[in-house]
C-alpha cells in the first residue's frame, strides 16, 4: 500500500475507532476485528474517494453474516452493509448459492463467494425496485460493501414489522401490500425473497408502508428450491398476520401467482 493510501486508510480507521467508542458496545473490539479489516478499510476509502461516502456513523443492525452502519452520503444519509469475511460461514448461504446460476462461475473461496453475494443483493434490490416493490434503493457495491438508501428518521431506522403496534384495521392494508409485493417479485422480477418474515420487513410509521429488506439470499425462479422458498415466505407472512384474524391459503395464493405469470409470458 502506498504511504498516501496508508495514511488515508489510517484516518478512516481512526474514525471507526472513535465511532466504536461512542457505541457503548462491550463487544466492540470483536466487531471491529471482524468487520473493519485492512481490505475493508481500503474499500471504504475507495468509496470515499468516489464520492459515495463521507463519514461512517453508528451501528444500525448486526446480522449473522453482515453489519449495517449509518453513513453520510453526498446528499443524504445512507446505509452501509458490510459482509464479514473473516467470521462468515456458508451454513446460512449454501442452500441459496447451490443451484443459483449466478454463482455458477464463482470460485468457492470464501472471499469470492461473499463478493458475489454482495453483488447479488445489489442486483436483487435493483430488480425488486424496478418491479414496483418498495425496498431500499441500491446505490453502489464495492467488494464486501453494499451502499443503500437509509430508511428512517433522525438517524434511526424504521422499525421492523414485528415491533410495530398493530390492530386488525391497521394490519390488513399492510398484509395486502406485503402479499402484493411477493406477487410482484414473482411475476415481474422473477425473484423469490427467500427469507421473508416480520424480521425482514420494516415499516414507515408515518405511512405504515411495508418495505422489504435483506435480499442477499433472494433467488431467481430457476433455482431448484425457488418454490420451497416461496411457500415458506408466504406461510411466514400468513402465520404472522393470523394473530390479527387475517386468513389466507398459501397454496391458493401460489396458484393465483403462477397463473398470472403464465398469462404475462
Amino acid at each position: 500500500m502506498k504511504k498516501e493510501d496508508a495514511r488515508r486508510v489510517q484516518k478512516i480507521d481512526t474514525k471507526v475507532d472513535k465511532m466504536r467508542m461512542r457505541r457503548k458496545d462491550t463487544d466492540s473490539l470483536k466487531v471491529k476485528e471482524n468487520v473493519f479489516d485492512e481490505a475493508t478499510l481500503k474499500a471504504l476509502y475507495t468509496l470515499c474517494n468516489r464520492g459515495f461516502l463521507n463519514a461512517i456513523g453508528g451501528s444500525i443492525s448486526t446480522g449473522k453474516e453482515a453489519n449495517v452502519f449509518l453513513g453520510e452520503g453526498k446528499d443524504a444519509d445512507i446505509a452501509i452493509k458490510i459482509y464479514r469475511i473473516s467470521s462468515s460461514t456458508f451454513n446460512s448461504m449454501e442452500e441459496y448459492i447451490l443451484g443459483d446460476p449466478r454463482f455458477r462461475n464463482i470460485r468457492h473461496a470464501k472471499k469470492d463467494i461473499i463478493f458475489a453475494w454482495t453483488k447479488k443483493e445489489y442486483r436483487n434490490l435493483t430488480r425488486a425496485k424496478e418491479a414496483g416493490v418498495r425496498v431500499p434503493e441500491a446505490i453502489h457495491t464495492e467488494r464486501n460493501i453494499l451502499i443503500m438508501e437509509f430508511l428512517g428518521e433522525d438517524e434511526r431506522p424504521y422499525p421492523l414489522l414485528k415491533d410495530i403496534a398493530l390492530d386488525k384495521e391497521t394490519a390488513k392494508p399492510i398484509y395486502d401490500t406485503v402479499i402484493k409485493y411477493i406477487e410482484l417479485l414473482y411475476v415481474r422480477a422473477n425473484l423469490v425473497h427467500g427469507d421473508l418474515s416480520e424480521y425482514n420487513i420494516i415499516v414507515n410509521p408515518r405511512t405504515m408502508e411495508p418495505i422489504f429488506i435483506d435480499m442477499g439470499q433472494s433467488v431467481t425462479l430457476e433455482h431448484p428450491k425457488a418454490r420451497e422458498f416461496l411457500m415458506r415466505d408466504i406461510e411466514n407472512i400468513m402465520r404472522f398476520f393470523k394473530r390479527y384474524d387475517i386468513e389466507g391459503q398459501a397454496e391458493e395464493l401460489y396458484s393465483t401467482m403462477k397463473e398470472i405469470k403464465q398469462k404475462n409470458q
